[in-house]
């Protein structure tokens, strides 16, 4: 990994900019030094540099809301940083995902892929924490356990495919919409993630493209 160069800042400050390595939003901006910058990638949480309070922070110190490292990627010039990581919880002090989050705006709507990476964290909390809110939908299907699981897998694609035959765009559209659900829960009662599948298909993708394969 490049380093970065600290010495072409006057204050010895380099920005850093946090993005959440599931849905792609960016959480906020801050400032590493070295010591910073050694502190982050030796121990796994973002940690900066606080010019108001003159120290090392580390974010999540007293709320708890740590950002975990997922990967560092210092920019062509080495004086600034794109640090991608994992909430444990909103990054911004008034309780949003986002600093850059308005109150008086409308939510952005996250990307496709994006909003599957929130579904699907939502579903992995729900596994973990069911007790957290036992009379939801997704914390009974866990309970009742992968072959209920793995039937509403079945119905539901069976039903999408009906609607696609139909040209019921309407229906297919919702129908696909549980289908994806389900298979979020599938995944997830299986130890595996949407990383996971996305994997598969990146490397059936490369086999394709360097012409070894012929679809």
């Amino acid at each position: 990994m490049m380093e970065l160069d600290f010495n072409k800042m006057p204050d010895g400050l380099i920005p850093a900019v946090v993005q959440d390595s599931a849905t792609g939003q960016v959480l906020m901006l801050g400032y590493v030094n070295e010591e910073a910058w050694e502190k982050t990638r030796t121990e796994g949480r973002v940690t900066f540099f606080s010019r108001s309070k003159n120290r090392l922070w580390t974010k999540g110190e007293t709320s708890g809301n740590f950002l975990r490292v997922v990967s560092l990627h210092p920019d062509c010039d080495q004086d600034a940083v794109l640090i991608r990581a994992i909430p444990d919880g909103p990054t911004c002090h008034r309780g949003t995902v986002s600093c850059f989050e308005q109150p008086e705006q409308a939510a952005v709507p996250a990307a496709p892929v994006g909003f599957l990476a929130e579904l699907e964290r939502l579903v992995q909390r729900r596994y973990q924490h069911p007790q957290e809110d036992p009379k939801s939908y997704t914390a009974s299907l866990f309970a009742k356990g992968m072959p209920k699981i793995a039937q509403k897998v079945g119905e539901e694609a069976i039903e999408t495919v009906i609607d696609a035959v139909a040209g019921n765009r309407a229906g297919l559209s919702g129908e696909a919409a549980d289908l994806l659900y389900h298979l979020l829960v599938l995944l997830t009662a299986s130890g595996l993630t949407l990383e996971d599948v996305v994997a598969v298909l990146r490397q059936r993708h490369s086999t394709i493209s360097a012409g070894t394969r012929r679809e």
